[in-house]
C-alpha cells in the first residue's frame, strides 16, 4: 500500500472542521537554551490530548456503512485509543480498545469516558495486538491499526501540511517514532511541500525498532520507558516502507533525555507533554551541536501523562539539578544536634523538606545517629555552599 501527497491533501479536506488545527509557535526560551531556533507544534492541545485524532478520524470516515455497523477494534497504549473512541462516538461507530497492562490510568479513563469498550490484555503492545486480532476474527470487527494503515498514515500527514503552512522557513522537522505512522505521513507531506527539508526521527533507547530495521538487525526492545507512546517492538511495514527513503537520520535517546524534555516543556513552555511528546526536544538536548543554528520544528505529539508520573519527573529533574538534595550527616545522638544543623542550612537559605533520623544503622556508633536531611536549594552552587558550611562546622557528611 502507498500514500501520496495527494492522499494527504484529500485527508486534510476530509477531516476539515472536525479536528482542531493546533498552533505552531516559536520558543524563545528553548532556542536560547539549545542554540537552535525551535518551533513547536502543540498537538497536546487536541481535544483528546494527542496528534492521533487526524489519522483516526480519516480512517473512520473511509469505512463503508456496513463496516461502521460492525464496529472497530484496535490495540493502543492510549492516544490512538482515545482518538478512535472519541470520533467513533461522534460518528456512531462502536469502538473496542485493547490496552496493555500498565497503561497510564489517565489514558484508560479517557478512553472509557469517550464511550469505548476497554479490554486490558497483554504485557505490552504486541500482546494487546494479538488479542485485538482475536476479537476481530471472533466478533467481526474492523481492525484499525494505530500506524500500519494507509488511511492512518494519510491522516497523520496532515500534521506536516499544517506545520509548514505555519512555519515555511524551517530547515528540519523532528518527529517521534513508535509504529511510524506519524513520521511517514509527515515526511511525505513536508517533502511534498519543501523537498529540501530534513526529516529527523527520535526513538527511545529501549525501543529502537525503526533504527534496527534500517540496519537489517532484529530490534532489541524491552523494559519500561516514560515514552510509552513510542514503545513499539516492531515498526509498521507500511510506514517503514514509506518513511525509510525520506527520513534523513534517527536519534536514539535515553530515559533521562525524555525526562528532561518533559520537565523543560513544563517549566519553560508552561505546557504538559508526555514522554513521547517530548521526544523532539530530547533529541535536541542530547545533540546540541548537531542542531546549533538550525531552524527546527518539533512535534509535541501529546500531553497524556499521568499526574503522578509528571510529579515524579519534575522532582527527579530537581534532583539532577541539585535543587533537591539529601545531606547525610553522621553525628552524635544528643539534644540540640538537629536544631544546630538546621540553623546552618536555614541560615544559608536552604528549605528543609524532610528529615530521617536513624539510630539503628550498624555502621554508626551506638551513641551516634545518621541524619538524612532533604533540602530544597536554588541551584547546584547553592547546594555546594550549604554542604561546605556544614563541613566547616565539623559535620561529617555526604551529599546525595
Amino acid at each position: 500500500m502507498s500514500v501520496s501527497f495527494d492522499d494527504i491533501i484529500a485527508a486534510q479536506q476530509r477531516i476539515a472542521g472536525q479536528v482542531d488545527r493546533t498552533p505552531v509557535r516559536y520558543s524563545r526560551r528553548l532556542s536560547q537554551l539549545t542554540g537552535a531556533d525551535i518551533w513547536i507544534k502543540f498537538d497536546n492541545l487536541h481535544f483528546t490530548g494527542s496528534f492521533k485524532e487526524r489519522g483516526a478520524l480519516n480512517r473512520l470516515l473511509q469505512l463503508t456503512p456496513e463496516e461502521r455497523k460492525r464496529g472497530v477494534v484496535a490495540a493502543s497504549a492510549g492516544n490512538h485509543a482515545q482518538a478512535l473512541a472519541y470520533h467513533g462516538g461522534r460518528l456512531g461507530v462502536p469502538v473496542t480498545i485493547v490496552m496493555p497492562e500498565g497503561t497510564p490510568f489517565v489514558k484508560v479513563d479517557g478512553t472509557r469516558a469517550h464511550g469505548a469498550n476497554v479490554v486490558i490484555h497483554g504485557l505490552d503492545f504486541s500482546g494487546s495486538t494479538e488479542e485485538a486480532h482475536r476479537l476481530r476474527d471472533e466478533q467481526g470487527f474492523i481492525f484499525v491499526s494505530a500506524f500500519d494503515d494507509a488511511g492512518i498514515v494519510a491522516g497523520q500527514g496532515v500534521c506536516g501540511l499544517e506545520f509548514l503552512e505555519d512555519a515555511p522557513d524551517l530547515d528540519a522537522l523532528i518527529v517521534p517514532i513508535g509504529g511510524g505512522g506519524l513520521i511517514a505521513g509527515t515526511a511525505i507531506a513536508a517533502k511534498g511541500m519543501k523537498p529540501d527539508i530534513k526529516i529527523f526521527g527520535v526513538e527511545a533507547a529501549r525501543y529502537p525498532s525503526f533504527t534496527a530495521r534500517r540496519r537489517g538487525e532484529p530490534p532489541v526492545c524491552t523494559g519500561q520507558t516514560i515514552a510509552e507512546g513510542i514503545a513499539i517492538k516492531a515498526v509498521g511495514d507500511i510506514p517503514f516502507k514509506l518513511a525509510d527513503p525520506l527520513v534523513d537520520e534517527v536519534f536514539v535517546c535515553e530515559e533521562a533525555d525524555f525526562e528532561k524534555g518533559v520537565a523543560l516543556l513544563a517549566t519553560l513552555e508552561k505546557t504538559v507533554a508526555e514522554g513521547a511528546g517530548a521526544g523532539g526536544l530530547a533529541a535536541i538536548l542530547a545533540n546540541k551541536e548537531r542542531f546549533k543554528g538550525m531552524k527546527i520544528g518539533i512535534e509535541l505529539t501529546g500531553g497524556n501523562i499521568d499526574a503522578r508520573m509528571l510529579a515524579v519527573v519534575l522532582n527527579r529533574e530537581m534532583v539532577r539539578e541539585k535543587r533537591l538534595i539529601v545531606y547525610r550527616i553522621l553525628g552524635d545522638d544528643r539534644p540540640g544536634m538537629l536544631s544546630a544543623m538546621a540553623a546552618v542550612i536555614g541560615g544559608l537559605g536552604g528549605n528543609i523538606i524532610d528529615v530521617v533520623h536513624n539510630r539503628l544503622a550498624l555502621d554508626v556508633p551506638a551513641k551516634g545517629a545518621e541524619f538524612d536531611i532533604m533540602v530544597e536549594t536554588r541551584d547546584a552552587r547553592h547546594a555546594e555552599d550549604i554542604g561546605q558550611a556544614l563541613k566547616d562546622k565539623g559535620y561529617e557528611l555526604r551529599m546525595g
